[in-house]
C-alpha cells in the first residue's frame, strides 16, 4: 500500500473515531458508535500493516494473536465486571505507550541517532511517564474495583503524603528534563529507567488514596492520562492517526471526569488528593438508630395502589444482577396501570452510565430512564421510591449536614417521595463510609436481602393479586 493509500486510510480511520464519539452520546445511536469504533480501528491496524517500510510481519502477527488471546475472555465479562475490565483496558494502553515510548528512546540511543531532538525527547519523556502511571493506577483501580483482599477499597493515608507524592513526580519531572537536555548523555538511559520505576510507583501512590466511592471519576481521569499518552506516542512515532486518536480519547474522558465531578459537586484536586470514602467513627455515646422493616406483602400492596413509582438503581443492583428482575417487576407494575420511571445519578455504580448499561441489557424502555436533574422536580408527586441497592447517591445529609464528607454533592430526592422502600444487603455503610440518612425517615421502610431475591419475591406477590389498578 502506498503512502498516499496509508494516510487516507487513517483519515478515514480519524472520521470514524470522531462519529463513533458522537453517536456513543445517546443510547439510540450507541450501538451504531461501537461499530464505527471497531470499523476505523480495524481499518487503521490494517492500513499499519500494508505499510511498504514494513517487510517482517511476524511480530506483529504474534501481538495480533495475543492480543486476541487476552481480548476475547475480556469481552465476555459480566456486566457488573465491566468497570474494572475497563480499567484493565487503559492499563493495557498506558502499558503499550510506556514501552513503546522506551524502546524508541533506547534503540535511538544505542544508534546514536539525531532522532533524539528536544521536541521528540520531550514526547518520549511525556509518553514514558504518563503511560507507566497509568499503567499501575489503572491495575489498582481494578483491584479496588474487583475488590481484591490485598488491596484496600478504603483510602489508604499517611502523613505528608500528597507532598511525598508530588515530591515524586516532580523528581521525575526534573530528571526527564535532564534527558531532553542531553538525550545522549551516558547516564541518560539510567534516568530513564529511574522515570520508569517512579512512574510506576506514581500510579500505585494516586490511587491508594482513594476511596470505592470516587472510582467512576477515577476511571474517566485515567482514560484521559491514557489518550495524553497516546498523543504523545503519536509525535514519537510522527503517526498522525495516533496523535487524533488519543487527542479524542484524552479530551473525552477529562469532559466525562470534569461532568462526574461536578455530579458530586467536588474538584479533581478534591478527587485525588481528597481520601474521600474514610469511614467515620461512630458517635461516642450515640444512641444505636433503629431501621423500620417492611415485609414483601406490605410493599406488594403500597406498590400496586400507586399512580407513579420511581425506582433508583445503584450498584447493589449491579452486583446481584437484579436488573432482569427490575424489568419484571416493571412489567407487573405497567400491567397494574401504574406509571414507573427510573432515576439515573450520573455516579451511581462504579463507571459513567453503568446503570443505564444494566437498564438497557433488560430491555427497559430508553424513554424511561431519566436523569437526576430531570426526575428531582417530579419526586413530591411520586408514589413511591423504590431505591435499589443504591446509598451515597440518594443520602439527604448531602443537603443538610454540613459536617458529611457528600454535604454539597447533588443526589436523587428520594426523601421526598410520599413513601420510600429501600432494598439493601445489610446495614453496613455505602463508600462513603457514612449512614444513610434516608433509611432512617419516617417514610422509609427497609427490604433487607439479595435485590435479586427481594425484587423477585415482590414480582411473585404482584402477579399473585388480581384485578387492574
Amino acid at each position: 500500500m502506498s503512502y498516499g493509500l496509508v494516510q487516507f486510510a487513517y483519515l478515514i480511520a480519524t472520521a470514524l473515531f470522531v462519529f463513533a464519539l458522537h453517536w456513543m452520546n445517546a443510547p439510540a445511536t450507541a450501538r451504531r458508535g461501537v461499530y464505527a469504533g471497531v470499523i476505523g480501528m480495524s481499518l487503521a491496524v490494517v492500513a499499519t500493516w500494508a505499510q511498504p517500510e514494513i517487510v517482517n510481519h511476524l511480530w506483529i502477527v504474534i501481538a495480533v494473536i495475543l492480543g486476541f488471546a487476552v481480548g476475547i475472555p475480556l469481552s465476555r465479562v459480566p456486566l457488573t465486571a465491566v468497570p474494572q475490565r475497563t480499567a484493565l483496558s487503559h492499563a493495557f494502553g498506558g502499558l503499550a505507550a510506556g514501552l513503546v515510548g522506551a524502546g524508541k528512546y533506547y534503540l535511538w540511543f544505542g544508534d546514536g541517532s539525531d532522532q533524539l531532538t528536544p521536541f521528540r525527547t520531550t514526547a518520549i519523556i511525556a509518553e514514558v511517564l504518563l503511560g507507566f502511571l497509568t499503567f499501575t493506577g489503572s491495575l489498582m483501580a481494578a483491584g479496588k474495583l474487583q475488590e481484591v483482599k490485598w488491596i484496600p477499597q478504603r483510602p489508604v493515608t499517611y502523613p505528608m503524603q500528597n507532598v511525598a507524592n508530588i515530591g515524586l513526580l516532580l523528581l521525575a519531572a526534573a530528571l526527564g528534563v535532564g534527558v531532553v537536555l542531553q538525550p545522549l548523555a551516558a547516564w541518560a538511559p539510567v534516568a530513564l529507567a529511574a522515570i520508569i520505576v517512579l512512574a510506576l510507583l506514581f500510579g500505585v501512590l494516586l490511587i491508594i488514596p482513594i476511596g470505592g466511592a470516587d472510582m467512576p471519576t477515577v476511571i474517566a481521569i485515567l482514560n484521559a492520562y491514557a489518550g495524553l499518552a497516546a498523543v504523545a506516542m503519536g509525535f514519537v512515532l510522527d503517526n498522525k492517526l495516533l496523535i487524533t486518536a488519543g487527542a479524542l480519547d484524552g479530551s473525552s474522558g477529562l469532559i466525562l471526569a470534569v461532568i462526574m465531578c461536578k455530579a458530586m459537586n467536588r474538584s479533581f484536586t478534591n478527587v485525588l488528593f481528597g481520601a474521600f470514602g474514610q469511614v467515620q467513627q461512630a458517635k461516642a455515646g450515640g444512641e444505636e438508630r433503629i431501621y423500620k422493616a417492611e415485609s414483601i406483602e406490605g410493599a406488594g400492596q403500597v406498590l400496586e395502589q400507586a399512580n407513579l413509582v420511581v425506582i433508583v438503581p445503584g450498584y447493589g443492583m449491579a452486583v446481584a444482577q437484579a436488573q432482569h428482575k427490575v424489568r419484571e417487576l416493571y412489567d407487573q407494575l405497567r400491567k397494574r396501570g401504574v406509571t414507573v420511571k427510573f432515576a439515573i445519578h450520573p455516579v451511581a455504580g462504579r463507571m459513567p452510565g453503568h446503570m443505564n448499561v444494566l437498564l438497557a441489557e433488560a430491555d427497559i424502555p430508553y424513554t424511561d430512564l431519566v436523569e437526576m436533574d430531570e426526575i428531582n422536580s417530579d419526586m413530591p408527586q411520586v408514589d413511591v421510591a423504590l431505591v435499589v441497592g443504591a446509598n451515597d447517591v440518594v443520602n439527604p445529609a448531602a443537603r443538610s449536614d454540613k459536617g458529611s464528607p457528600i454535604y454539597g454533592m447533588p443526589i436523587i430526592d428520594a426523601d421526598r417521595a410520599r413513601t420510600v422502600f429501600a432494598i439493601k444487603r445489610s446495614k453496613n455503610p455505602g463508600f462513603a463510609g457514612i449512614d444513610n440518612e434516608l433509611y432512617f425517615s419516617d417514610k422509609t421502610w427497609m427490604l433487607f436481602g439479595d435485590a435479586k431475591s427481594v425484587i423477585g419475591e415482590l414480582v411473585k406477590q404482584l402477579s399473585g393479586g388480581s384485578g387492574m389498578h
